[in-house]
């Protein structure tokens, strides 16, 4: 008999037990807490999977089959100019309208084809912190020197914290250097152009699909015209993508022919958008694993699904924690976690070194999709909630989240993932005290 695990199963049977027996079940603050988590995962699910993760899961795997080692090594790798690298990465969020957890796909994918850790780092945060609708919303709603820290705060970030892992961890990027410049150039299987016209029309569908509502009251000027017509949009670079998959990918054009026609038929018959995205996702998918001209589509959408397998799992159970302990905050639904907001309000208002620490770390672990940190700031400030923390907790929340952070660890493991969150949380913190001070 093995008594270690023996011991082991006893040790999670009684703290499964425990959590059982001593539940709060009469509480209310419980009730609410289980309720906003089951909200938040119930809202994530129809929102934020649909029309963010699976569009990211395709546009990441296009990275993977698509496009060659060579060229993700050509501007990540160590071939690359380390000013090139950072340059590319830190601001390659302004075209991704992506949120912590949607980001994750595509920083595994340049991971996997050999970038070095420090321009991924970079990628990986500049995405969701760069946003540039979340810029423009942040300068329009909190104000025009907030939405300009921001964009200087996530450039800077994403260079520094980069430039610091690849630091840390100097002696294994020496030695994937070495490896990578031993390779030898691969010649493109299609011209660049073709892959990025491709890629580039996913990550414009991505965009529109999610363009973001704008403020209450707003009812014209081009942010509004864009919303009003986003679905409009969306159907057109939905074209630009079926032509696309028939002259690049050489797909037979009447399987590409009937996708498009009962996706078209389901946006007709349907009350919701997402019904047609899911059936076009799922059409795109179909027409791509029957494919026999070219067994890169196939491997597309097999790619897609292996991100599927390693990040939905990860994000599921995050997303649970998150909304049970923070609470479900969203559209106009508010409910409160375990942990009361009041208390958070409270611990952030001022400038103090800890209200900027406390802002970054509550921040860090906290789920924000793609806009709604504006907003959630915009209700903690009228509560008392000072500049600089707000500001700490904007640089600090849309690129980590407990979902984001347990994705992250199955990517580069347990130890760097603590250094990345840790580095985070710094220097959103200082940056938090260097605006307060100034503001």
């Amino acid at each position: 008999m093995d008594r270690k695990k023996e011991l082991k199963i006893l040790l999670w049977i009684a703290v499964i037990f425990s959590l059982a027996y001593f539940m709060p079940i009469e509480s209310v603050r419980f009730k609410e807490a289980i309720m906003a988590m089951f909200d938040l995962t119930k809202w994530y699910a129809q929102e934020h999977v649909i029309l963010c993760l699976l569009p990211a899961f395709f546009i990441a795997g296009v990275i993977a089959v698509f496009v060659s080692q060579g060229a993700v090594m050509k501007y990540f790798g160590a071939k690359a100019k380390k000013w090139v690298a950072y340059t590319v990465a830190s601001v390659s969020g302004t075209i991704l309208a992506v949120c912590s957890c949607t980001i994750l796909p595509l920083f595994s994918s340049i991971h996997k084809r050999g970038a070095g850790l420090g321009p991924a780092i970079a990628f990986l945060y500049s995405g969701p912190a760069i946003n540039i609708l979340a810029i423009i919303l942040t300068a329009r709603i909190l104000g025009f020197e907030m939405g300009v820290a921001r964009i200087i705060g996530a450039v800077v970030f994403a260079v520094v914290i980069g430039s610091a892992m690849s630091l840390i961890y100097r002696k294994e990027e020496k030695a994937k250097r070495k490896e990578q410049l031993n390779f030898p150039d691969v010649e493109e299987k299609r011209p660049m152009w073709q892959t990025a016209l491709h890629f580039f029309t996913l990550v414009i569908i991505l965009v529109f699909a999610n363009w973001g509502k704008p403020v209450d009251g707003v009812t014209e000027g081009a942010w509004f015209w864009l919303w009003s017509n986003k679905w409009y949009i969306t159907a057109v670079f939905g074209l630009v993508l079926a032509y696309s998959l028939i002259a690049i990918l050489k797909i037979k054009w009447q399987h590409v022919a009937i996708v498009a026609v009962v996706t078209a038929v389901s946006a007709f018959i349907s009350t919701t958008p997402l019904v047609p995205v899911l059936v076009a996702i799922a059409g795109l998918a179909v027409i791509t694993l029957i494919d026999k001209r070219d067994p890169d589509n196939k491997e597309w959408t097999l790619s897609a699904w292996d991100f599927a397998k390693q990040i939905m799992p990860l994000l599921a159970a995050g997303v649970l924690v998150a909304g049970f302990l923070l609470g479900s905050t969203h559209d106009d639904t508010t409910m409160a976690g375990i942990i009361p907001n009041e208390w958070i309000a409270n611990l952030v208002g001022g400038n103090s070194v800890f209200s900027n620490f406390f802002a970054s770390i509550v921040g860090a672990f906290m789920y924000f999709a793609t806009l709604t940190e504006v907003p959630i700031l915009q209700g903690l400030i009228s509560a008392g909630m000072g500049k600089g923390p707000a500001l700490a907790l904007l640089l600090a929340g849309p690129s980590l989240s407990l979902p984001n952070m347990l994705v992250i660890r199955g990517v580069i493991g347990t130890q760097k993932t603590l250094v990345y969150v840790v580095l985070v949380v710094v220097m959103a913190t200082l940056s938090g005290l260097l605006y307060g001070a100034v503001f």
